[in-house]
C-alpha cells in the first residue's frame, strides 16, 4: 500500500470514529487507551514509523461544545517543511494574543469589549494583535468587529497550550 493509500485509509477510519458517539472513558494514570487505539490503526496501515493523534471534547464557558480529532503519519510530518508553520506559532508567541484568545473563547467577542480589558494595550495595539491572530488562522471575523476562534482550531489551541505546560 503506497503512502497516499495509507493516509486515505487512516482518514477514512478516523472519520468513522468521529461519527460514533461514545461516552468519554475514565482516564486513569497509566491508561493508554488512546495510544493503543492509534497503534492499532497504524498497524492496519502497516505504517512502521508511527504517527500522532490528538483529540478533544470541550465545552467552553459560553456553553459551546467542540469535538474534534486529527492524526498524521510520522513520515508525512518529517517530510514537511516545518518553517511553513512559523507564522502560526509566532502568532501565539505574545502574552496579549494568548489573553485575547482566552477572552474570546470565554465570550468576549467584540473588539470593543476586548479593548476594555486591563493590560492589553491601546485599541490600535489590540487590532494589531487581532490581525496577527486572524492572519495565522487562529481567529476569524464573524461580523463587524466580532471575532471567534474557528471550530477546527479550538481543540488544537488547547492541545498546544497543554503541550506547552512545564
Amino acid at each position: 500500500m503506497d503512502l497516499e493509500q495509507r493516509v486515505a485509509e487512516l482518514e477514512r477510519r478516523m472519520a468513522e470514529l468521529e461519527g460514533v458517539e461514545r461516552p468519554a472513558p475514565a482516564v486513569a494514570e497509566g491508561d493508554f487507551w488512546a495510544l493503543e487505539g492509534l497503534k492499532a490503526q497504524l498497524a492496519g496501515l502497516q505504517a512502521a514509523d508511527g504517527g500522532v493523534l490528538y483529540t478533544g471534547a470541550v465545552r467552553l464557558p459560553t456553553g459551546e461544545r467542540y469535538e474534534w480529532q486529527t492524526g498524521a503519519l510520522a513520515d508525512d510530518l518529517f517530510d514537511r517543511d516545518w518553517s511553513e508553520t512559523a507564522d502560526s506559532f509566532a502568532a501565539l508567541g505574545h502574552p496579549v494574543r494568548l489573553r485575547l484568545l482566552r477572552e474570546i473563547l470565554g465570550g468576549r467577542r467584540t473588539a470593543a469589549s476586548l479593548a476594555e480589558l486591563e493590560e492589553t494595550g491601546t485599541t490600535g495595539q489590540i487590532y494589531h494583535h487581532l490581525r496577527q491572530l486572524t492572519g495565522a488562522g487562529w481567529l476569524h471575523t464573524t461580523g463587524r468587529g466580532r471575532y471567534e476562534v474557528p471550530a477546527g482550531r479550538v481543540v488544537p489551541l488547547l492541545v498546544m497550550l497543554s503541550a506547552a505546560q512545564p
